[in-house]
């Protein structure tokens, strides 16, 4: 395995030789093909949509889990779950966490992507290419699809380079490509029309004639490319800075890691889960509802698009937004809840506890006696009704719940100390 500080240590030599072809074929164009200002632009849109496509693969196949902002419904229950899909033959595995954020990692992709065009080809248009040169432009793509690609199985699937990434991290460089080749096609073609006066103030930007730009300026934006690549290419050296210093500007992000969870090895152990009604009933509770609000959100925009409708007497349509409403925050909340706990039992030593979840075949957490800061004891409506109780064990990192349980000495007896009793409401 190649480690963090390991691969700063050796220069990516694919990745540069990548960088370098993807910026040499430009030059080639512009000196001996004739090429003019929209065939450049042409071919740097078509280089973002490669990288994009090779961020995606390279996000698939991340090594290390994705991490969420807060505890969304689904996605964070899922999250939660150390699961992957190994490939065979390789030691690659689709993670189950990267598999919520392709979805999401695809549509803002498409988007810079659309966004590059539209300020670069969509400005000055592929009209203005001839066939031969359109043709050399398609080709050149072609060779950067087989140099990014050669760059991503040599450095990130051979060399391990994906142990180092999580699908979000696989990913980010795309955006900042984007925005460079977007923005900064706008910046020249605005530069370059007004600047040789091909366009007046009051003309549109599309009234830029990309023939009228001389080899010596499209050179000289090819290398202000090429500088930006190298940039992004040896960005460790930003992410050393922000290591080495108190202030942290955000270069030198970790993605967590995919630790397994040791098994228990007792020769007594005893085996503790929810009630069945706890577990078909958990998700409409109030307490798990004040947890994950969200579902309970989107049920009240759905009302309030039936209080729209009421005031237009439309009450066939306020009778199917006002169930929807209702019915979809607590199916929601209840899958959400399914997906956390339906599965889940506690296997319980001397001295520690371990989450296993029988339905994705995995274990969750582990927690040893002298790893809790402190442990208490939750107990709503719902736990009222059904004789239960949640247990909460309070860890540094974060807190696990153990709900709906009938008997929860087993677990109390783990940490040797007086539980406090809260109400949940």
């Amino acid at each position: 395995m190649v480690s963090r500080s390991q691969a700063r240590n050796y220069r990516p030599l694919p990745k540069l030789l990548a960088v370098v072809v993807a910026n040499a074929l430009p030059l080639v164009g512009v000196g001996l093909l004739g090429w003019n200002l929209a065939a450049l632009v042409t071919l740097y849109w078509l280089e973002l949509g490669v990288l994009s496509l090779w961020a995606l693969a390279r996000a698939l196949f991340a090594g290390r889990p994705s991490e969420f902002d807060g505890d969304p419904l689904i996605a964070g229950a899922l999250a939660a779950k150390p699961v992957g899909i190994p490939v065979p033959w390789t030691g690659l595995c689709i993670h189950l966490s990267s598999l919520l954020v392709l979805p999401v990692g695809v549509g803002l992709l498409a988007l810079v992507w659309f966004f590059a065009g539209a300020m670069t080809v969509g400005v000055l248009g592929p009209v203005a290419l001839g066939p031969d040169v359109l043709t050399s432009v398609v080709v050149a793509g072609f060779g950067i699809v087989l140099s990014e690609g050669a760059s991503t199985v040599h450095d990130y699937f051979y060399r391990g380079g994906y142990r180092e990434h999580s699908a979000q991290t696989a990913i980010q460089g795309v955006f900042v490509r984007g925005a460079v080749i977007g923005l900064g096609g706008m910046v020249t073609a605005m530069v370059v029309g007004l600047g040789v006066g091909s366009v007046s103030m009051d003309d549109h930007i599309r009234a830029v004639d990309p023939s009228i730009v001389g080899v010596p300026l499209l050179v000289g934006i090819v290398l202000v490319k090429f500088g930006f690549d190298l940039a992004s290419l040896y960005r460790d050296r930003l992410t050393e800075f922000d290591e080495a210093t108190f202030i942290q500007f955000g270069w030198a992000y970790d993605p967590p890691t995919s630790d397994g969870v040791e098994p228990l090895r007792a020769d007594s152990i005893t085996r503790v889960r929810p009630t069945v009604l706890g577990r078909l009933l958990g998700g409409v509770s109030i307490a798990h509802a004040r947890r994950h609000p969200s579902g309970w959100v989107g049920g009240a925009f759905l009302i309030l698009v039936a209080g729209l409708f009421a005031t237009g007497q439309a009450w066939d349509v306020v009778l199917v937004f006002a169930v929807g409403g209702l019915l979809v925050p607590l199916g929601v909340g209840t899958l959400d809840y399914w997906l956390r706990y339906g599965g889940v039992e506690y296997r319980v030593a001397e001295d520690r506890i371990v989450a296993c979840d029988r339905l994705f075949r995995t274990r969750l957490w582990r927690v040893e006696r002298w790893d809790e800061t402190g442990v208490r004891v939750e107990r709503d409506r719902l736990d009222a009704w059904l004789d239960t109780s949640t247990v909460v064990i309070e860890c540094p990192d974060e807190d696990h719940r153990l709900p709906r349980l009938r008997e929860p000495a087993p677990v109390h007896e783990v940490f040797d100390r007086r539980t406090g009793e809260a109400w949940a409401g």
